[in-house]
């Protein structure tokens, strides 16, 4: 298929070049390990790439995306937990210092939370079940004045994931600690701006 030969040829590209230009970071990365200080929880949306975003270099950022950003709440009953696993592993493991949420304009999860999935297979929708981690969030929105309320709940959801990271026992004790910071942020695809949430008034600022 074409669209997969064009990954293989940017790896090329990336072999001969960036590889080439990082190689003694990829020496180090391959035989200390790695020991990012941030982890990024992003959407998998193709348009908002972290390291792109954020223009980082390789171990610099411990990534997890996932539709809409979301991270659910703390607990321990049945299921897979791959978010919890990958935070655990961030936070215990890893011993990042910052974690940072990555909210990001015309999100598609977040537009499945205000008028379902919608893809047509007739299924069951693992979407719709994944997003009702913001449905108190969406509810409330649906419910008030909102002109826009994608937008208003693209950044709500940032705050509902901010709130549950805070809900797991060991991110709560480290960031007692201050050996923790948590941040959230929103990038615009259109304009390209960032905003970071101002814990101290909880608006979203442009940076």
């Amino acid at each position: 298929m074409p669209e997969f030969r064009v990954l293989v040829d940017g790896y090329h590209r990336f072999k001969s070049d960036a590889y080439v230009c990082q190689k003694a970071r990829y020496d180090a990365l391959a035989s200390d390990g790695q020991s990012p200080p941030i982890m990024i929880i992003s959407c998998c949306d193709s348009r908002v790439d972290p390291a792109t975003v954020f223009d980082t270099t390789p171990g610099q950022v411990f990534a997890l995306r996932n539709v809409a950003s979301l991270v659910p709440p703390y607990e321990t009953g049945g299921g897979l937990h791959g978010v919890s696993a990958a935070i655990e592993f961030g936070v215990l493991g890893l011993e990042v210092r910052h974690i940072v949420v990555l909210g990001h304009a015309q999100c598609g999860g977040i537009k499945a939370s205000l008028e379902g999935a919608n893809l047509g297979h007739g299924g069951h929708s693992f979407i719709d079940d994944w997003v009702d981690i913001i449905r108190p969030a969406r509810d409330k929105i649906l419910g008030s004045s909102s002109q826009d309320p994608q937008r208003d709940l693209e950044l709500d959801a940032v705050r509902v994931s901010l709130a549950n990271l805070r809900s797991f026992p060991f991110i709560a004790a480290r960031e007692r600690s201050e050996q923790l910071k948590l941040h959230g942020a929103y990038f615009g695809i259109a304009d390209g701006n960032l905003y970071v949430l101002n814990d101290e008034n909880d608006k979203f600022e442009v940076q």
